[in-house]
């Protein structure tokens, strides 16, 4: 077992080929998907102001129309007693 190389189909060949074609057209030099995922870079205070005022604006919107449409299916209002 030692020493032997690991035998390779034909659907691992072909999806070698799939990616050299792939880049060898598009001129990929690197995973797509690193693009994608979170980087570690530092991101600056304003921005992460702005992104804080963004979500609390989007959440304040959002329970507005939350409440609007329960609103819609229990149009009653119901007052608060009078205090004693």
């Amino acid at each position: 077992m030692i020493g032997k190389k690991p035998v390779r189909n034909s659907s691992d060949r072909a999806g070698e080929a799939a990616v050299a074609e792939f880049i060898r057209t598009r001129g990929v030099t690197r995973c797509p998907t690193a693009c994608v995922l979170p980087t570690q870079g530092s991101v600056a205070v304003a921005d992460r102001n702005a992104l804080e005022a963004y979500a609390v604006a989007r959440e304040r919107v959002r329970r507005a129309r939350t409440a609007a449409r329960l609103n819609s299916f229990f149009p009653v209002a119901f007052d608060r007693p009078a205090a004693e």
